[in-house]
């Protein structure tokens, strides 16, 4: 209603004046998160010290405050943003922006305004212990807001899960239903069972993605269909097609055989048009006034990587302009550096994570990492290093594919051994898997799994070698000899906090445990 009648400006004043008010009398801590759009930090009650002076009528010095942009408004002029942010910034105001991943524009927006603080959008932090794909983004947002000195803020925590993978991430700004509920009287501290969160020592154990699909993605995967413009399109069409279209980041030129001949950056042309008469002057010219003649073309078949490279090594403005794929030479789609990253990202957790092609289980650097998480954080765990016993005269007597069979078995008994946010499950390669576990109850967990492989073992021999209780075969110089059945056995080190350094450590320990563990007969367990 305030924007229909012109009024929002001061609105957004009579709110911020009531807020500022309330908070000085309730006198929380903290700072204050303040929304205010765009087009109100030109508002003269700023410029002018009206809200200075209410600041020092209410003691509440400007560093304290945190000025939250809203965007709902397109900027178009960000060197005058600029110039804005940089006089409340010498008056000791801090900035923050919202929705983090909701937009392209607001990518755009981090790299203009700088902020301190960047709040992310909800829907990347809810169920982020359960998908990857969330947590690869918000962990590459992270490492982008370390190298801009900005404080990430993760809205919309309403699960434990949730609370425990974003703080494991080292993001220590959040907020959300079960931190705190929007009340008229806050509470000064957080309550006790969010204390507990935040001085617990367990570590989340990090989702995983699902099993690599093994295609090659390409150009022709990224490629949006955006309807082209030809040369001869006038100025104003284009800036009718940008206000018409809100999401639209770039417009493609072609020629009338739809060969690629530049792109069209919407920033560029709407600051042009922002200028006293541009747009009087150029609105009725050719498009091709203001394109790139050179943008980056692809053609349909050009993979991930090698955009990757052209976009890393080309202009900055390419990075924002995107890229047009062909195919055949002519015009097919624009790709985005947005989506490109998207993708890359996903490629490489389908990489990463499944190291062992057998189980899909992770390997070697994903249990090493975890271990240094674990022992980082101070978290009490037990290692239990599992290997098969007599598993290579299985191996020669059954055959290869009856072995890599008992493997993916165990593998899946020893998972549903597991609390999947407590306890990590990796294969070491071979016969070789490692629980990394902080259930209290690891003991009869273990105890159980063994106790069902030796159950399960029968579906994987013969019966009469099952009533023999092994089977013959023949040793190195050909001689008979007989094998006892495969058995699986756990070596378990309790890690207590503080009395190893790094994963070689409990590695070089939870080995002797595991040696230990084969001496004894059967499926055994040795702590």
């Amino acid at each position: 209603l305030a924007r229909e009648a012109g009024l929002t400006t001061e609105f957004e004043r009579v709110c911020r004046d009531v807020v500022l008010r309330e908070f000085a009398r309730l006198k929380l801590p903290g700072r204050l998160f303040i929304n205010v759009s765009v087009t109100s930090l030109a508002d003269p009650c700023f410029f002018n010290g009206a809200t200075q002076k209410l600041l020092e009528e209410l003691g509440l010095p400007t560093r304290r405050i945190v000025v939250e942009l809203t965007e709902n408004q397109q900027v178009s002029d960000f060197s005058a943003l600029r110039d804005v942010l940089a006089v409340f910034r010498a008056q000791g105001y801090e900035f923050a922006i919202d929705d983090l991943g909701e937009g392209f524009s607001n990518l755009r927006i981090w790299s203009e305004v700088r902020p301190e603080f960047v709040k992310i959008d909800r829907h990347f932090v809810s169920g982020i212990a359960d998908d990857a794909l969330k947590f690869q983004l918000v962990k590459a947002m992270h490492e982008i807001a370390d190298t801009c000195n900005a404080s990430l803020i993760a809205e919309g925590i309403e699960t434990e899960a949730e609370f425990a993978t974003v703080r494991d991430l080292g993001i220590v700004c959040g907020q959300g239903f079960l931190i705190a509920r929007p009340e008229a009287l806050p509470a000064m501290a957080p309550s006790p069972a969010v204390q507990g969160l935040l001085q617990g020592g367990s570590v989340i154990v990090f989702p995983r993605a699902g099993a690599p699909d093994g295609g090659n993605a390409g150009a022709r995967q990224l490629a949006v269909d955006i309807d082209p413009v030809f040369a001869n399109t006038e100025n104003e069409a284009v800036f009718a097609r940008f206000e018409a279209e809100p999401e639209l980041m770039a417009l493609p030129v072609v020629s009338w055989e739809h060969v690629p001949l530049g792109l069209i950056n919407r920033y560029s042309l709407i600051d042009r048009f922002a200028r006293p008469f541009r747009r009087e002057l150029y609105g009725r010219k050719p498009c091709t006034l203001f394109m790139d003649p050179q943008p980056i073309v692809v053609d349909q078949d050009t993979s991930v990587q090698e955009i990757g490279q052209l976009l890393g090594h080309g202009a900055h403005h390419h990075l924002l302009d995107g890229f047009i794929v062909t195919e055949g030479g002519r015009y097919l789609g624009v790709g985005s550096s947005q989506a490109l990253m998207s993708l890359i990202t996903e490629m490489q957790i389908r990489a990463a994570r499944y190291a062992n092609p057998l189980t899909q289980l992770p390997g070697n650097v994903p249990i090493n990492e975890h271990i240094e998480r674990l022992l980082d954080r101070g978290a009490a765990f037990t290692a239990c290093y599992c290997d098969l016993d007599h598993f290579k005269p299985y191996n020669d007597t059954y055959g290869y594919r009856r072995g890599d069979d008992m493997i993916r078995r165990v593998g899946a008994l020893l998972a549903e051994a597991c609390d999947p946010r407590q306890d990590f499950l990796g294969h070491i390669g071979g016969d070789d898997f490692i629980l990394l576990m902080q259930s209290r109850d690891w003991q009869p967990r273990v105890a159980r799994a063994l106790q069902r492989f030796d159950e399960a073992c029968g579906d994987f021999l013969e019966h009469r070698h099952v009533q023999l209780g092994g089977y013959y075969g023949e040793d190195r110089r050909g001689q008979p000899v007989f094998h006892a059945l495969p058995a699986l056995s756990a070596g378990c080190l309790p890690v207590e906090p503080g009395r190893y350094q790094s994963h070689h450590e409990v590695a070089a320990a939870v080995s002797e445990a595991k040696k230990q563990a084969k001496k004894l007969p059967g499926s055994a367990l040795f702590v």
